[in-house]
């Protein structure tokens, strides 16, 4: 797996010599991924990304992604498994919007961290579980539709590599992962969204967040070293990115 990993360096590294819309940061660090966060500034957070995700649209594109899945396959029923789920919105919107079109999503928020379970869990009535994602404590091909927001850039691009082939491992049908896309646009678009959010964990990862994020080419590029062969990576509105992979299913790249 080292090889594999390295592979994906020496691929992100020829990215960078390229010309490129804003300088990818991995090593910074997010008040979010603290082992520790304080409870209350934590749950300000979450509220703000729950905000941020409907107002700019994220949980609805995802809502509209997992439908075209379950519509393409003729599902009328399907188990779901939202990785690195924060507060659990995206997933829980999913199975709400689904069942008022008479389909039965079986949704399951996963986290690393308790904390951002435990504050969660006093929002959504979603079941919960605490897993790290690289080492995904499913077998393989055992859920239908995994999904994955907003989390992809808290990962180096070894990790990255890492988690996207644990995530394609266990899919059965459908993988769709939503992250920020690094670009100028989208940094000082979120310098200018933390002036109106006053809670610091926001207004610090915020455009943190955007400088850890990948390039279309370089999510295209961990997307094949993972070995997601076929891996569809596309920019949507507003800054963000994203990937769709079937299993055993080679997708046109755009």
């Amino acid at each position: 797996m080292r090889q594999h990993n390295d592979k994906a360096c020496v691929l992100l590294a020829r990215e960078e010599a390229m010309p490129t819309s804003l300088r990818h940061q991995p090593d910074l660090t997010e008040l979010l991924d603290a082992p520790a966060p304080d409870q209350a500034t934590l749950g300000a957070n979450l509220r703000d990304i729950r905000s941020i995700n409907r107002r700019l649209g994220w949980t609805g594109a995802m809502v509209r992604e997992v439908g075209a899945v379950m519509a393409r396959l003729r599902l009328r029923e399907c188990t779901l498994l939202d990785v690195a789920t924060g507060s659990g919105d995206i997933p829980l919107a999913i199975a709400r919007q689904s069942a008022r079109r008479g389909l039965a999503v079986q949704p399951i928020g996963g986290d690393i961290s308790r904390a951002v379970l435990a504050a969660a869990r006093a929002v959504t009535p979603l079941d919960l579980v605490c897993f790290d994602a690289t080492h995904a404590p499913f077998a393989s091909a055992s859920v239908d539709i995994v999904t994955c927001s907003l989390a992809l850039h808290h990962f180096p691009p070894d990790a990255a590599v890492t988690i996207l082939r644990e995530l394609g491992r266990i899919t059965r049908r459908a993988l769709i992962v939503s992250d920020l896309e690094r670009s100028w646009p989208g940094y000082l678009g979120a310098r200018v969204l933390v002036t109106v959010l006053r809670n610091p964990m926001t207004h610090h990862d915020a455009p943190v967040s955007v400088l850890r994020a990948y390039t279309r080419a370089e999510l295209r590029a961990l997307a094949g070293t993972a070995g997601l062969t076929g891996a569809r990576v596309t920019s949507r509105f507003p800054f963000r990115l994203l990937l769709k992979w079937t299993p055993g299913r080679v997708e046109r790249r755009e």
